[in-house]
């Protein structure tokens, strides 16, 4: 039985010690694997702040480009920002945006990459959630209503656990017209 499994053999919550206190998980035994994760949110706008993000009207600039690099600073910074999570060198982080015209929305992917002995999903979620937020922040003086929603690990690799792929009924809305995988 390992550490993570409780003596009936479920799971058990990693970051926990027997009396309950939070710990950082060791990860000093573990293997280095490659391991790669992706994760999405989308922001919805008005008409008019979405207009002007797509035209690059903002009048704080390059709306997309900032957010960008805001999000991959984040996946940078992320040990810093959630309790015990372990430092990672990324290998690479990427941010890619898909405009839904219709929905005056802009749907946010972030990829996250190293060789490391634990995880990258949560700099892949904090990518995109920073990402978002940035995209709010340049545009609040157009539109305060905007929308930051499904946030979501959408694949990850390597490790222990081995891979992960959102399916179908996974929970979680995913707007059909915007998934471009």
């Amino acid at each position: 039985m390992t550490e993570q499994e409780k003596n009936d053999g479920t799971a058990a919550l990693s970051h926990f010690n027997e009396a309950g206190e939070a710990r950082m998980v060791d990860v000093g035994g573990k293997p280095e694997t490659r391991r790669e994760a992706v994760a999405e949110g989308i922001i919805s706008l008005s008409p008019e702040a979405f207009q002007l993000v797509k035209s690059g009207a903002i009048g704080k600039g390059d709306v997309l480009g900032v957010a960008r690099l805001a999000g991959i600073m984040a996946a940078k910074r992320v040990d810093e920002l959630i309790p015990l999570t372990h430092p990672l060198l990324l290998d690479k982080t990427d941010i890619v945006f898909q405009l839904d015209d219709v929905g005056n929305a802009i749907r946010i992917e972030a990829l996250a990459g190293a060789s490391g002995k634990t995880g990258v999903e949560m700099e892949a979620l904090t990518a995109v959630t920073v990402t978002a937020l940035t995209i709010y922040d340049m545009c609040k003086a157009v539109d305060k209503g905007m929308v930051i929603s499904n946030i979501r690990l959408l694949r990850k690799t390597g490790g222990k656990s081995g891979s992960y792929l959102v399916t179908a009924g996974t929970v979680g809305v995913v707007d059909e017209s915007m998934d471009g995988r």
